[in-house]
């Protein structure tokens, strides 16, 4: 009895008192393999470097390791070996690197729309680098991942499993960690979205058709995808030979380019490939960008992504998708004028034969130098045409005839250039300028109808992903594909004949 009212005078029923209720600590977020601590402000909860998954050298990943206490999370984590470029001064040679970074809004939530973001590029980059806080001020969950690149993610050897897919693997590993983890963060495991640009956009290509993302997802938004893309010789760098695909390899391929590096590794084995330091590896010229594709033949990609989607092979997800108005232009900027060297109408007509040969005649006819302002700009006029355009409309097309497809193209022409190129170049709506609005990290670099338009397509994607239509209060009608494709610039959001303005009849 003593002990009884004891503890009852200790708990404050016998005097009255109401014990102390401590509300949880915000900036304190429990995963299924320990605690994180992130920042915590007045709009959002960010938290950084959160190990997802781990993985050796040329294998598939696994769920990371559990820890002990509270894991600190208030900064980003280390990114995946990378060597940098002239759009991208940055580098590293950590391997542990399969992290993310998961950013919600501040007010407490449940059941919230969740995002996982696959930055683009294949060779350089991180999560991190795209600032969340806007998205996720739309009531969503925002995940960023970081997943293994170049030569790490892309390298095929004889006696590798599902060699060439390693990147693929990680982003489909994060997304097991989101079904586990997004709940405790307020969002719904039960309604995600994968989105993604250029080769973020190509990886979603290649989930659609992965037997392991099967179930992983439930819409997906691709930018500037490459996936249903073939490369006429030199369209995107001079003396490039043509290929059937822009970014997959065959797995016989693959073991074939990864034998011809280990050479020049000076290696016969794996085991001599896996004890070397990374440093030499990206000391090899062009390593990282060799292996910027994705290996298909095996477990994770048992046939080529844009074969399995002309044939309605493809997970049944609602799709978001669209490219630049001209994405080409910074790639010929990139190549030529960087260097100092602007195509001149010369070369027009010689890259012109090398990409069409017997029928550069008729490509010259229907884009006349005389139509552009520079033989650079003619140039890239074709591309985009050719290459990004046909490859999306077919993507489009394809996609639609069995899903919800809601197309568009982004066609702000002022658009600024967000990386570190100087050349005195009209960039255009370039390949991934559409990645400002969504990820707005340069404060007060965009114009006040520009600010408008990022405000819209940040409305129009959190729709997409909430509901499966980017329909909303607010915003100009978004149609299905079949009633046209949706024009995204400041004052201007309207449906367009996409197929008419890429003359894709004559591309036929």
């Amino acid at each position: 009895m003593r002990i009884l009212l004891a503890t009852l005078a200790a708990s404050g029923l016998l005097t009255g008192q109401a014990t102390e209720h401590r509300p949880p600590d915000p900036a304190v977020v429990r995963t299924d393999t320990g605690a994180v601590r992130g920042v915590v402000t007045g709009q959002h909860r960010l938290f950084q470097g959160i190990p997802y998954a781990t993985a050796g050298r040329w294998q598939s990943p696994r769920p990371a390791r559990s820890w002990s206490g509270v894991k600190d999370a208030t900064k980003p984590g280390p990114m995946c070996p990378q060597v940098g470029s002239v759009y991208a001064p940055i580098s590293s040679t950590n391997e542990d690197c399969l992290v993310l970074n998961v950013t919600t809004p501040s007010k407490p939530g449940h059941k919230r729309p969740v995002m996982v973001w696959i930055h683009g590029d294949g060779a350089v980059g991180a999560g991190h680098f795209s600032d969340a806080r806007k998205l996720a001020s739309r009531g969503v969950v925002v995940v960023t991942i970081n997943y293994r690149l170049g030569v790490f993610s892309g390298f095929g050897y004889p006696g590798l499993k599902d060699g060439g897919t390693y990147g693929l693997q990680d982003q489909q590993e994060a997304l097991r960690w989101v079904r586990r983890n997004a709940a405790t963060f307020g969002g719904d495991p039960s309604n995600v979205t994968a989105f993604g640009v250029s080769f973020g956009a190509l990886a979603i290509g290649g989930h659609l058709t992965s037997p392991g993302a099967r179930g992983l997802v439930q819409r997906v938004a691709m930018q500037s995808g490459e996936t249903m893309m073939d490369m006429p010789a030199g369209s995107m760098i001079p003396g490039m030979p043509a290929a059937p695909t822009f970014a997959w390899r065959s797995a016989e391929d693959a073991e074939a380019v990864g034998k011809v590096y280990a050479d020049k590794l000076g290696c016969r084995d794996l085991a001599c490939l896996r004890a070397l330091p990374v440093k030499k590896i990206l000391e090899v010229p062009q390593i990282m960008n060799a292996f910027q594709v994705y290996a298909y033949g095996n477990r994770v990609l048992p046939e080529l992504p844009s074969t399995a989607i002309r044939a309605g092979r493809f997970h049944r997800v609602p799709v978001l998708a669209g490219a630049t108005r001209d994405e080409h232009r910074i790639f010929v900027g990139m190549n030529y004028d960087v260097a100092g060297k602007p195509v001149t109408a010369e070369q027009y007509g010689t890259l012109v034969a090398t990409a069409f040969g017997k029928d550069a005649g008729r490509v010259m006819r229907r884009y006349p130098l005389s139509s552009y302002a520079s033989p650079s700009q003619a140039w890239a006029a074709v591309m985009t045409d050719r290459l990004w355009a046909r490859g999306t409309h077919e993507q489009n097309t394809l996609l639609a005839r069995r899903v919800p497809v809601y197309g568009f193209e982004f066609a702000d022409r002022e658009a600024p250039m967000f990386l570190p190129l100087e050349a005195d170049f009209d960039w255009g709506a370039f390949h991934a300028a559409d990645l400002q609005y969504l990820f707005p990290e340069n404060k007060g670099a965009l114009s006040q109808a520009q600010e408008r338009l990022s405000e819209q397509m940040l409305g129009y994607w959190t729709n997409f992903a909430r509901t499966g239509s980017p329909n909303g209060r607010g915003l100009p009608v978004w149609r299905t594909l079949g009633h046209g494709t949706q024009s995204l610039a400041p004052g201007a959001i309207r449906p367009i004949d996409y197929a008419a303005e890429h003359r894709l009849g004559f591309w036929k």
